[in-house]
This record gives structure tokens, C-alpha cells and sequence, in this order.
């Protein structure tokens, strides 16, 4: 393999995305840019209540109004002999933490449109097909739904209580994980010889990933081909979309074909399979036309699937020098009305010890349904939740026993000599300098001169705390990953690859890779990967699975391509294979002048008939890996906040972060993922709730009047650098870089927020961290 740079634009430069130019002058291809011949438009009848069973439904006033083309429900679908969806809930995957069941884990697959109940507000009841969209909505409003309420509940811990109403009944209780990691025994030991023990009680509140663009999508069916076509976006892949598809609509996969272009937006709660995503296209089969659903910003917070919500008990304990002994408690995972992943319950399990020597660890995972739309990997699924937890911890055991945030921090962390690294639960993390990252985050942050800010900010009425969140990750996602490249011999290379664009600069990133690896032009390649016309496998964009794995499989590729390549040109320039070096871009006779470009090679390829017939056709290479083996990104990320006793407002004033991403191949694409994703954090940190009522299940944010997002002017200007320690774990030492923002920013925040209220006495502080709520700690403090 040859890593030297080719044509100037390869790994390791800061090169401008070239997708950006498309998409800010108006080009970019969404599917709201798609109109079909004879296009027909969709509206959803959604349940206005939480949970109510299904007693009647007249749609025949609908299917009388003007342009209303048909009106369909469940019960047509399932006549269709079409299925419900299958998510594949699990708690077993991949590198993840092994876990002890319990009980046997309850997995239900989603109704399409349910005909019996529904089990949260905005879960879709009818669909009705039109000429225009709005004749469609007109139709939408005049279907009768008969609906007998039920009793509802939307807090995991009520789901729980005895008596509670059951979300399904044939599971027999709410309950439907029950799992632990780690070693109790163990952990019971060390807590009785502890000189110190802090506990933490809290809920890491329901978030939703409000992308740019609301879901949408275009659907058709080809009869003569017995073809079904979905055009949606997602950030799971096409590939697995498809294998959605086809399941939901029991039919082969050859009979379906799903595509994505542009995409505005994802962060997780996209790359599960919706609804949605299966009734167009049967629709469209139904009337014969292709179909178009325009979902809006109303929909996406009724019905989009969410983030996060969990109740969380700890305790960490510690000795009389500050060691840390154990770490226990209790994980509960809200997953909302249907079963759609246990995945943040089971990657938080496995990192719930951070990045630090914690002997003894041991927790339970359990997991309620509620009556609330189904929660599903939201930004670092999991891995926020665990590092807010050990990071509060560590700060109330500062707190509580006199220790030195950094000094408590730098004792226990794990050793470069230590890895790899077994945590507590079974875990190997494989490489990484933690304590030098948040060296350079203190000196970033300038952590030593803080007394004198904070003096500052006092002298001016305000309030000034500093924080800490020191982060590890354990990313994985979907194993396999294809890459196909393909050498034009016009001076092109094509690269069709599984993994999706949403927003994080693959059709820059990626071509970076080739221009390095095989000495083309950075402009030369071509990316491919929204059509599984093209496309026929692969994984999507989720737990900073991209870049890591994508630079696995292109490297093979490109491997086969140079190797093929030598064979070629040691037949064109009459030497042996083994006398043929590659550089930059060049096929040449080792020690001379001779050489042939990479597209020279390709046109003998595709034109030469004395070749050997291996060596004849395209210059072509595919790289096909499943790759079980996670991923252990980490960093520090230091906050500081001005609150301003009399409204409780919150000013984050700066912002400093070292992030650890082994291989940067485009270090301004890595810190634009790290100010998106912090901007995230710092959202649910301070701002962000999906709030229903407690009783009813409404949702009473369903709008951003009432959730409320960062901005620009309420973000400071982030301060953040790379560290590239290689991961031995991994080719080319790369580590995921899209998630670290977001990891440690909850901890980071709210531990920056308690040190400003720490001398009125307040120890903790529930997110978000509102005025309202910052305003109240204040004047709780002050009655004492």
C-alpha cells in the first residue's frame, strides 16, 4: 500500500467540501425536487391521542372529496398480505458489552397503520391519496376515527409502578429489558470498604434530532417489472432501507429499489425504517401512479422517532486518597410505544466507567414502554448519557469530599501502559493518551487564570463556573461495508460505496483518500451511493462507522487496483511485475524514466487485445469487509458559563476541546463535526425537551415555540484541536471524529453550570438547564 500524497488535495489537508458549492447555490437534489408523471400526493391521518383503541373508521366522506383518489387503513394492508415492521431490537451486537438476562427481552414488531390501538399521538391511522397535496390534507381532515381512550403513561418509572396500563398487553407488564454487565459481587465489596461514596439521581431528558428538512418521500411502482421504487432519505443506507422495504411489503428484494439524494439532516433518528417509508409504495401499486409525501415540521415532532430519555441511579465510590473503587446502578431506557433498538440502553451499559480505573462495576439495564413515539440511536446513541453520568459523579465527589476536579480526574484515569485496556463490564478499549488530551484542553482553555475570570464576572453581579467532560466512546454500528472503484479511462474514478451523505462531507473526504492512495485528481472522483440500482451493500452513517470503515474497504480496493495495474504496465513497458513501482499516481520501471499514468493503464485495460484475458476490461478494484471490532475515540472538552443571578440565564462564554481522532483525513470537516455535534450537547444541556404531559401523553412541544434549539449568537466560538493518537486497532490508525462533540458536552455543561452556583450551596442541577430552572436553584439556595 502506498500512503504517499498524490495531486496536493489527499489526507491530512484542510480541503473545502466540494459538495458545498451544489448545495448552497441551489443544486442539491432532495426529494422534495422530485415530480414523477401523473405524481399523486399523500396525507396521514395521525391519532390525536396517546393511547385509544381503534373502534371505528368512516372514510367515506373523504373518498367523496374533490381530488381524493382513494383513502386506504391497515386493514387493506394487511389484506395485501403485507407485514409489519421488524426493527430487530437487540442487545446483542458487535463489539458491544456481552449482557446477563433477566427476563427474555420483549420485541414487537411496528404495525404499518395500526387496526386494534395506538399507542402514542401522531402514529399514523389513515393514509389518503390525492391529486395535490393540499386536496390530500382537505381529505385527511374529513376521515372519522371512532376512538375509546385508555389510560396512558409517558415516564418510564409510571410504566413500571404496579397497576400501570400496558402499552401491550400480551407482554404482560411494560417491562421489556432486564439486563446487567459487570460483576456485582465485586462491586458490593468495594462499596463496603469505601472512605467515600456520591450518588446521582437524574434523567437525561427525551430529545428529537429536528433536521433541517422534514421527512419526506416518493414512491412508484413499475408493473411490467414488478418493481417497487422508494425514494427516501436515510441515513441506515439504501441498502438496509431496501432490505426494509422488502420485508415490510413481503416481497423479494430484487422487487424493490430504494434511492436517497440530498439529504438535510439526520443525526440518528433517521436511519430507522418508518412507516411512512412502506405505505407510499404500496399505494402506489394500489392506484397505478407514483406517490409523494411532504411530511411537516408538526409531523416531524409528533411522529419523527427521539432521542436519549433515561432515568439513571449511580454511585461511585471511592477510598480515603481519592481512588476510585466501583461504580453501580440502575439504566432505565424509555423506548416509547413500539420496540425499535435497544442500542443507546446497551452501548451506554458498556462505557458507564468513562475513561477511568474503576476496578468494580456493575449495573442494570432495564428498558419500559410508554406511550410516547419509539426512542431510537440518537448522536452517540448512549455514550452522552454514561459520560454525564461518571462525570457528575466525579464532580460530587469534588464536591462532597474536598477533592480538585482535575487532580481527582488525572489520578484515576486510565494509563497509556495500561492498553489495551479491559474495563469493568467486559470492554477493550485499544489505544489513546487521555491524560495528555485533557492536559491540552486545560492549557487550551486556560484553566489556571479562571479565579481571576471568575473574580471578573463577580464584580459585575455575574455568576462564573468551569467545567469538565472527559469522554470515551465505543462506536461500532453495522458491520460491513463495499467499496467498488472504478478507473475511467477518460480520466475519471468512480467509487460506489454503502455508506450515506447527510451532511458530512463524504464526496470530499472520501475522494481525499483515493487522491492520496492512487495519485488522482481530487476532482476526478465520482461518488455513488444513494441507489442500490449501484449500490449492493453497505451500511449507512451511524456511530461513526463513515470514514472507518470506508477507508478499510477503498484501501483494499485501491490495493487491488495497484496490483492489478502493475501487472498491465509490466506487460505494456515490456518488464516484470515485480520491477513496477506505484507513486503518485505513476506506473514505473523501477530506477528509470518509464512510466505510464494510472488512466494510461486503464485505456491498455480496456483497449489492448494481446493482454492477458485477466488483465482485460475495467481497471477496477472492490474492497468488502465485516469488520466486528469497535472503536474507542476520547477527548476532553472544557465549558465556561456566566449566569446572571437575576434571570438565570445561561451564557456559555467558551468553549475548549481536544478530540483524539487517531488519522484526521480533513481536520476542517473533523471540527466542523465537533462544533455541530457540541452545539447538540449544549442544546439538551441547556435548551431541549420533548415534554408530554404526564397523564394525557400529549406532547406539548410540538413546535419550536415551545422546543428550543441553539442558535448562533447563543453558541460561543468554539476553541477545539486535534490529537492523533493511531488506534492499533484499526489499518490506518483512524478513529470515528462525528460524535465527540456531542459525548462529553452534557457533563461538560452541567458541571460548568454547578460550579457557578457551587458558593449558593447548589450541588446538582437537572437538564435542560433553563432560566426558569437555574433561576430556581438560586433563589432554593438563597431560602436554604
Amino acid at each position: 500500500m502506498n500512503d504517499k500524497p498524490g495531486a496536493g488535495k489527499g489526507i491530512g489537508q484542510s480541503v473545502r467540501r466540494k459538495e458545498d458549492f451544489r448545495l448552497l447555490t441551489g443544486s442539491g437534489q432532495y426529494v422534495t425536487d422530485l415530480f414523477l408523471p401523473s405524481m399523486a400526493f399523500a396525507a396521514l391521518v395521525r391519532s390525536p391521542h396517546a393511547h385509544a383503541r381503534i373502534v371505528s373508521i368512516d372514510k367515506s366522506a373523504a373518498e367523496e372529496a374533490p381530488g381524493v383518489i382513494a383513502v386506504f387503513t391497515g386493514e387493506e394492508f394487511l389484506a395485501d398480505g403485507h407485514q409489519a415492521l421488524n426493527h430487530g431490537a437487540s442487545l446483542v451486537g458487535g463489539a458491544d458489552v456481552v449482557v446477563r438476562f433477566n427476563l427474555e427481552t420483549f420485541v414487537k414488531a411496528q404495525p404499518i397503520l395500526p387496526v386494534d390501538k395506538v399507542r402514542y399521538v401522531g402514529e399514523p391511522v389513515v393514509i389518503v391519496i390525492a391529486e395535490t397535496q393540499n386536496a390530500a390534507k382537505d381529505g385527511a381532515e374529513l376521515v372519522e376515527v371512532d376512538y375509546e381512550m385508555l389510560p396512558a403513561i409517558a415516564m418510564a418509572t409510571d410504566a413500571l409502578e404496579p397497576g400501570a396500563p400496558l402499552v401491550w398487553e400480551e407482554n404482560g407488564s411494560n417491562l421489556v429489558v432486564d439486563v446487567e454487565v459487570g460483576d456485582k459481587a465485586a462491586t458490593e465489596a468495594a462499596f463496603a470498604r469505601a472512605a467515600h461514596r456520591v450518588r446521582l439521581q437524574t434523567w437525561i431528558q427525551r430529545v428529537t434530532g429536528t433536521p433541517m428538512e422534514p421527512r419526506n418521500a416518493v414512491a412508484e411502482y413499475d408493473s411490467a417489472a414488478n418493481l417497487y421504487t422508494l425514494h427516501a432519505g436515510t441515513g441506515s443506507g439504501v441498502v438496509r432501507e431496501k432490505a426494509d422495504l422488502s420485508s415490510a411489503l413481503d416481497v423479494p428484494p430484487e422487487q424493490v429499489r430504494t434511492l436517497c439524494g440530498d439529504m438535510g439532516g439526520n443525526f440518528g433518528t433517521r436511519n430507522s425504517f418508518f412507516p411512512e417509508y412502506a405505505l407510499l409504495p404500496w399505494a402506489a401499486r394500489r392506484i397505478g401512479r407514483p406517490i409523494k409525501w411532504l411530511g411537516d415540521r408538526t409531523e416531524s415532532f409528533l411522529s419523527d422517532y427521539q432521542g436519549r430519555d433515561l432515568q439513571v441511579d449511580a454511585e461511585l465510590a471511592l477510598d480515603a486518597d481519592g481512588n476510585f473503587l466501583a461504580v453501580r446502578g440502575t439504566n432505565l431506557s424509555n423506548v416509547g410505544g413500539h420496540t425499535l433498538s435497544y442500542v443507546p440502553l446497551r452501548k451506554g451499559l458498556g462505557i458507564m466507567s468513562g475513561m477511568y480505573r474503576i476496578p468494580a462495576v456493575h449495573f442494570r439495564g432495564i428498558a419500559a414502554l410508554t406511550n410516547t413515539p419509539p426512542t431510537t440511536p440518537y448522536r452517540s446513541a448512549g455514550r452522552p448519557e454514561a459520560i454525564y453520568i461518571i462525570e457528575r459523579l466525579v464532580d460530587l465527589a469534588c464536591d462532597e469530599h474536598g477533592f480538585d476536579p482535575v487532580a481527582l480526574r488525572r489520578r484515576n484515569m486510565i494509563p497509556p501502559e495500561a492498553m489495551p485496556y479491559t474495563n469493568g463490564v467486559g470492554i477493550t478499549y485499544d489505544s489513546g493518551e487521555y491524560e495528555k488530551a485533557m492536559d491540552a484542553a486545560l492549557a487550551l482553555a486556560d484553566w489556571d487564570n479562571f479565579p481571576s475570570r471568575r473574580e471578573e464576572s463577580r464584580s459585575r453581579g455575574k455568576l462564573r463556573g468551569i467545567g469538565i467532560g472527559n469522554y470515551i466512546e465505543g462506536a461500532g454500528g453495522f458491520p460491513r461495508e463495499r467499496a467498488e472503484v472504478t478507473v475511467d479511462p477518460k480520466g475519471r474514478v468512480e467509487l460506489v460505496l454503502g455508506t450515506m451523505n447527510s451532511g458530512q462531507g463524504h464526496e470530499t473526504s472520501f475522494a481525499q483518500l483515493l487522491n492520496t492512495w492512487l495519485g488522482v485528481p481530487f476532482e476526478s472522483v465520482d461518488y455513488v451511493a444513494h441507489d442500490t440500482a449501484r449500490v449492493s451493500a453497505g451500511g449507512g452513517s451511524h456511530s461513526g462507522r463513515s470514514m472507518r470503515l470506508a477507508s478499510l474497504v477503498i484501501g483494499t480496493a485501491t490495493d487491488e487496483i495497484i496490483e492489478k495495474g502493475k501487472k498491465i504496465a509490466g506487460f505494456v513497458l515490456e518488464a516484470s511485475p515485480m520491477d513496477i513501482e506505484f507513486h503518485a499516481g505513476f506506473f514505473e520501471i523501477k530506477g528509470t524514466d518509464r512510466r505510464l499514468g494510472i488512466f494510461e493503464v486503464a485505456q491498455a485495460a480496456a483497449t489492448r487485445d494481446d493482454l492477458p484475458e485477466e488483465l482485460r476490461g475495467k481497471l477496477d478494484g472492490i474492497g468488502d469487509q465485516t469488520v466486528p471490532v469497535g472503536a474507542y475515540p476520547s477527548g476532553t472538552h472544557i465549558c465556561e458559563v456566566e449566569i446572571d443571578p437575576d434571570t438565570g440565564l445561561v451564557k456559555i462564554v467558551a468553549w475548549s476541546g481536544i478530540d483524539d481522532v487517531g488519522l484526521a483525513i480533513n481536520p476542517m470537516i473533523l471540527h466542523g463535526q465537533t462544533h455541530g455535534a457540541a452545539a447538540q450537547g449544549i442544546g439538551q444541556a441547556l435548551l431541549e425537551a420533548c415534554h408530554y404531559d404526564r397523564e394525557s401523553g400529549q406532547l406539548m412541544s410540538a413546535s419550536f415555540m415551545d422546543y428550543a434549539v441553539p442558535r448562533a449568537d447563543f453558541l460561543p466560538s468554539f476553541n477545539c484541536k486535534l490529537v492523533e493518537v493511531p488506534a492499533t486497532s484499526h489499518r490506518y490508525g483512524i478513529r470515528p471524529g462525528g460524535e465527540g462533540g456531542t459525548t462529553p458536552a452534557l457533563g461538560a455543561v452541567t458541571n460548568a453550570v454547578v460550579d457557578a452556583l457551587s458558593g449558593l450551596g447548589v450541588r446538582h442541577i437537572e437538564m435542560p438547564a433553563t432560566p426558569e430552572r437555574v433561576w430556581r436553584a438560586i433563589q432554593a439556595a438563597k431560602a436554604g
